[in-house]
């Protein structure tokens, strides 16, 4: 789908308000000095103090901006140009030096000439991107010798099941792009915005061996039966902020996570 980037982005530009108003995304408590940033991934990320890192599909700069408070010199990229202004609206407020720029993830090498010690990718990010080989590339593009990448995202067994959960609606392979139109958002169901958007779905195996074609080492892999976020129907919060699909409970996994160092040679 050669337009899958305007699609996309016009897309992504329509969450952008109600996004900055939902409960989900907590800005007010966000401006207080709440994080966003979840047990998975800090876990993975350690001690970030003085570490220099680029956060790849950034939306808001939520997490980029905790990343910050945390002490790393953060630069985060997204696709969409309302995001990329919201976000650096919102560094302002919280008095960070959390930089963005507005840019697909394909073009960025033509955009930013600069390395990373850690790159890191979190929670519906992937499954925007045909193609996970060039992804892999960016990322090993943008790692110094023997930086990290970091990443969370959801798992590639829940999305091959409709909406609802009753029944499996999508490959699990890579087969074709999923074009598909919705009404409101993960964040609120009830904006009244009408979307049409484009993604992929990608196997495990297609995001690790492209990590490791690229010199990227595995240091650590994780999958949990609970996903951080109430971003899917039918959900209970079993654990303070651990959720669950009432139906399935803690028999598929929602989450997981890649802790991975580049080599190199």
């Amino acid at each position: 789908m050669d337009n899958y980037l305007e699609v996309n982005k016009n897309s992504w530009n329509a969450r952008v308000e109600p996004h900055l108003k939902s409960d989900f995304y907590f800005v007010d408590e966000f401006l207080k000095g709440r994080t966003s940033l979840n047990s998975i991934e800090l876990e993975l990320l350690g001690d970030i103090k003085g570490k220099t890192i680029l956060h790849l599909q950034c939306h808001f700069g939520q997490d980029s901006i905790s990343l910050s408070r945390m002490g790393a010199k953060v630069i985060g990229i997204d696709l969409s140009d309302k995001a990329i202004q919201a976000a650096k609206d919102l560094a302002e407020k919280c008095e960070t030096d959390t930089e963005f720029i507005c840019s697909d993830v394909y073009d960025l090498p033509n955009v930013l000439d600069q390395k990373f010690d850690i790159v890191f990718t979190s929670y519906g990010t992937i499954g925007w991107l045909p193609d996970l080989e060039k992804w892999a590339n960016v990322v090993s593009h943008f790692l110094k010798p023997d930086g990290e990448f970091v990443m969370a995202e959801f798992h590639p067994v829940v999305w091959m099941y409709d909406d609802d959960f009753e029944g499996v609606a999508y490959n699990y392979f890579n087969e074709k792009p999923i074009i598909e139109t919705s009404e409101g958002t993960y964040a609120d169901n009830s904006a009244k915005i009408v979307q049409d958007y484009i993604s992929w779905n990608h196997p495990l195996s297609d995001v690790l061996q492209n990590l490791i074609n690229k010199n990227l080492v595995l240091e650590k892999f994780q999958e949990f039966d609970w996903s951080p976020y109430p971003c899917f129907r039918h959900v209970e919060e079993f654990e303070k902020g651990k959720w669950r699909i009432n139906k399935f409970g803690n028999k598929i996994p929602l989450v997981y996570a890649i802790k991975a160092e580049r080599k190199s040679s």
